[in-house]
């Protein structure tokens, strides 16, 4: 178990607070919403067929030995404690995303997706701050829901690789990538689900592969397709270092040099690691320090993906263990979250 350290204090006598991106809530009004909905059963036969029976199980009892945990927020608290962690930025379980539901039902699960958010982060305003939803299924909503999630206090929302039939790359999302940019909102870039599907249902592929194949996917629309030249002050955090993406930059690279059709943004595809934020949830010391040398130290915070077991309950330990120079490790334990969020 991790302890608790008083928190550092720079040359300009400033605290750094330790700052956890990446942690989240269930929220049970989001699923009473959506129960009984025609959609549902296909969503829950497409999450069944991508995991497999196995895992399925497993999480199963995994998330409901952990429900005080997602939703009580002394038990939070605690945690946080216990990992020497100052301030939370609490993120709605990618289960509720519901993309499969129609405009109507959507606007309702955002809504109460922020709202809960909200309601669960005023408990303990000091240390917890929030993201909300938005409907990928759905672009011309998305504008006016983060403009809900804002308003309710949240720092952004929360958003998927994908919805069915719609990369981010797709022109729809052009007025939601510039509200966000306008606003300043931080759009958290959390996958849930993958489509390679069956070829994943075994051995929990499905989040192990699954989910930084995914990450990479999403990066590379948003990049390619010259999202972050068009919108160069959009604030992008991508969980999970960033997946796959940063460990192989020399392919990407290489293609947009000598491909025409890759040629869609104005730089190398590596020049635009360092316009998107990363969280530190990668395992590894050496694999921290690579997305360091990539991202650089100012676009890396931290996380934990609390209180789920593909998580870590020593960020700041593990973070520790990666050797960067005490100026690196502040601005990652803390003071780039608190740049980024606003805090």
């Amino acid at each position: 178990m991790s302890i608790a350290l008083p928190n550092a204090t720079p040359a300009d006598g400033a605290p750094v607070r330790t700052v956890d991106v990446h942690a989240h809530v269930i929220l049970p009004r989001v699923e009473q919403a959506v129960a009984g909905q025609p959609g549902l059963d296909a969503h829950r036969e497409l999450d069944a067929r991508r995991n497999g029976p196995e895992s399925l199980a497993v999480s199963g009892r995994m998330v409901g030995e952990r429900v005080p945990r997602l939703t009580r927020v002394p038990a939070r608290l605690a945690d946080m404690d216990a990992a020497g962690v100052d301030v939370q930025i609490v993120s709605p379980s990618p289960s509720h995303y519901h993309y499969w539901a129609g405009e109507e039902l959507a606007e309702q699960v955002c809504r109460l997706a922020g709202e809960g958010v909200a309601e669960h982060c005023a408990q303990a305003p000091d240390r917890l701050h929030g993201l909300g939803l938005v409907p990928l299924q759905h672009p011309p909503l998305m504008v006016r829901l983060l403009d809900h999630a804002l308003g309710l206090g949240l720092k952004g929302v929360e958003i998927s690789s994908h919805a069915p039939g719609r990369e981010l790359s797709d022109r729809a999302y052009e007025p939601f990538w510039a509200h966000a940019a306008r606003t300043g909102a931080v759009v958290f870039l959390h996958p849930f689900g993958c489509t390679l599907d069956e070829r994943l249902d075994r051995f929990y592929l499905s989040n192990i592969v699954g989910q930084p194949a995914e990450n990479a996917v999403a990066l590379s629309h948003l990049i390619f397709s010259g999202v972050l030249d068009r919108h160069p002050a959009l604030k992008v955090l991508a969980a999970h270092g960033g997946g796959y993406l940063p460990t192989y930059l020399g392919r990407a690279d290489h293609g947009w040099r000598v491909r025409p059709e890759a040629r869609g943004c104005a730089e190398p595809p590596s020049a635009y690691l360092r316009r998107v934020w990363f969280d530190s949830l990668v395992y590894e010391p050496a694999a921290l320090r690579a997305l360091v040398e990539v991202a650089g130290p100012s676009r890396v915070v931290l996380g934990s993906d609390h209180p789920f077991d593909m998580g870590v309950t020593d960020p700041v330990d593990r973070l520790r263990a990666a050797g960067l120079d005490p100026d690196a490790f502040d601005a990652i334990r803390g003071r780039n979250a608190a740049a980024l969020f606003d805090l």
